[in-house]
C-alpha cells in the first residue's frame, strides 16, 4: 500500500514538472498566422468570391437578404502554426485570444482544448474559429479595417491588412489553471494578390 502511494506521488509530481516545463517552454515557441479558410459572410462560402457574379442565384439572394436585414455574421478559421525549437515538448491546455485587425479589436474567445507542439522544431497547426459581427464591426474606427480587409480579399486593396491574434495560454497544473503571464502576440500582414 505505502509502495502503492509512493509511486502515485511519484508519477503525479512528474506529470505537474512536466506541464510546468511545456509552459515554460511554449515561451521559446515561434508562432505564425498559416492560413484563413471557411470564410463565410452571412452563411455564404466567400472564401474564393472576387465579384459579385462569382456567386449562384442563390447565394446571391442570400446576401442580399442579410444585407437589407443588416446582418453580416463573419465566421473562419484561422489556423495558426507552432514551432518549438526546444528539446522537449510544449503545450497548453487552453487559449484566451483576441484577434485584431490594423490594430482595432474585432473580437476575442476561448480556445478550450489541449494543445501539444512536438520537440526538436516540431510543428502543430492551431485552428481557431473566428466570429465577428459586422455590423458591429462597420461601427465606429474598426469600420476602416473592415472594409481594408474586404477590398484585399476582393483582391482589388492597396494597402495591407495587419493581422494580431493576441494570445494568453493556460495550462492545468495539478488540477489548477495557470495563465501565461501576458499575450504571445501573432501578427502577420494580408494583401491583394
Amino acid at each position: 500500500m505505502i509502495s502503492a502511494m509512493c509511486t502515485l506521488i511519484f508519477v503525479s509530481a512528474c506529470d505537474v514538472l512536466n506541464q510546468v516545463s511545456q509552459m515554460s517552454n511554449l515561451a521559446k515557441c515561434d508562432f505564425k498566422l498559416q492560413s484563413v479558410q471557411k470564410l463565410n459572410l452571412a452563411g455564404i462560402n466567400v472564401q474564393n468570391v472576387k465579384k459579385i457574379s462569382d456567386l449562384n442565384m442563390f447565394d446571391a439572394a442570400k446576401l442580399a437578404s442579410a444585407v437589407a436585414n443588416q446582418q453580416f455574421p463573419l465566421d473562419f478559421t484561422l489556423n495558426i502554426e507552432a514551432k518549438n525549437p526546444n528539446p522537449n515538448p510544449a503545450g497548453m491546455t487552453r487559449i484566451d485570444w483576441i484577434l485584431m485587425i490594423d490594430d482595432v479589436e474585432m473580437t476575442r474567445g476561448i480556445l478550450d482544448k489541449q494543445v501539444t507542439i512536438p520537440a526538436n522544431n516540431g510543428l502543430a497547426t492551431i485552428p481557431m474559429q473566428m466570429h465577428i459581427d459586422l455590423k458591429k464591426a462597420l461601427s465606429g474606427k474598426s469600420a476602416d479595417a473592415v472594409i481594408n480587409f474586404g477590398m484585399n480579399l476582393a483582391g482589388s486593396g492597396s494597402k495591407p491588412t495587419r493581422f494580431t491574434l493576441q494570445m494568453k495560454p493556460t495550462i492545468t497544473v495539478g488540477g489548477f489553471p495557470i495563465s501565461y503571464p501576458g499575450y504571445l502576440n501573432v501578427k502577420t500582414e494580408y494583401a491583394s494578390n
